[in-house]
């Protein structure tokens, strides 16, 4: 969306900047489509998803509208949190690459990281910054997270299996590419690796210690984009939340991008609204606006507060 373009929500973009009204202002429809980002945005800090946002997703449902998580995360590790919310629908998994049908327990579309290409960009990344330590999700829905020697976990919940050498995370199609760094920070990794690799390869932020590579071209907004033709809805019906650089895509394809508080800078600066952080359950205040539910001053107070802050009103 281009400078002066006037969102959904009747907030208007003003030289990359939108002033906040947004948050005290009702919407003028519900969307039809909510589309939520996982860590850091849906689910608290403990992995968690709160009672209150819970009740907020089970309104907007009853109003008709569908939840879709859109994720980094590989489909294996998201179908634990959909069968918890008793979900049968989709889910747009590895930043994109993945659109998995919960009900089946199946992939309606899948894209691969050529193995070989990706072993050159990590060559390439290394050859300007040094080592890095490297991770894979595979393809399927059973595929494995592989961590190579010296690898952390960013999410110590999220499963792994520990590989002898690096090699050894190149033996069955992969979906994605997980990078660290012993010094640098998320984003100086992000800019030396997108500036090595050029268009081998989409170079994303998603997290905290989560730098990744996946295959060129493919972005939440391009598995958004087929899961909600898939449901019949397009771009005008969807609203957004996420937290960070990766969900950029994202908030340009759909209606209105909601950040949480806790965002990154660079998503903060291109959405349409700001809430409250995922410990203080911004989608469930959004959402409650939307389509009913208890609001306290505090949440309306709060969630200005947030947007007041990080664009200097």
């Amino acid at each position: 969306m281009d400078a002066g373009h006037r969102t959904s929500s009747g907030s208007r973009r003003v030289g990359g900047a939108f002033h906040p009204y947004s948050l005290i202002m009702a919407a003028p429809f519900a969307y039809s489509l909510i589309a939520t980002d996982l860590d850091g945005t849906l689910l608290r800090d403990d992995d968690t998803l709160s009672d209150r946002s819970r009740a907020a997703l089970a309104r907007a449902s009853e109003a008709g509208a569908q939840h879709l998580v859109v994720t980094g995360r590989p489909a294996p590790r998201v179908r634990p949190l959909l069968d918890d919310l008793g979900s049968k629908g989709l889910a747009v998994c590895g930043q994109g690459a993945q659109v998995y049908d919960a009900g089946a327990n199946r992939l309606l579309f899948s894209v691969t990281l050529d193995r070989e290409l990706a072993e050159t960009a990590l060559g390439k990344i290394e050859a300007e910054v040094g080592q890095v330590y490297a991770a894979v999700d595979q393809d399927g829905v059973d595929g494995l997270t592989l961590i190579e020697p010296g690898y952390r976990m960013p999410h110590p919940t999220l499963p792994a299996v520990r590989v002898e050498r690096r090699d050894d995370l190149w033996c069955e199609p992969i979906s994605k590419v997980l990078l660290r760094h012993h010094a640098l920070s998320d984003d100086e990794l992000a800019t030396a690796a997108r500036a090595a690799v050029g268009s081998l390869a989409t170079v994303t932020m998603s997290g905290p210690g989560t730098v990744e590579l996946q295959p060129c071209g493919i972005t939440k907004a391009t598995g958004l984009a087929l899961a909600a033709d898939h449901l019949g809805l397009g771009p005008s019906e969807t609203i957004a939340f996420g937290d960070m650089p990766n969900d950029i895509p994202m908030f340009a394809w759909a209606a209105h991008g909601v950040a949480m508080a806790n965002a990154h800078p660079e998503l903060k600066a291109v959405a349409d609204e700001i809430t409250m952080s995922n410990e203080d359950d911004g989608i469930a205040v959004v959402l409650e606006r939307l389509f009913g539910g208890h609001r306290t001053p505090a949440d309306i107070i709060g969630g200005r507060e947030s947007v007041g802050h990080e664009e200097g009103y």
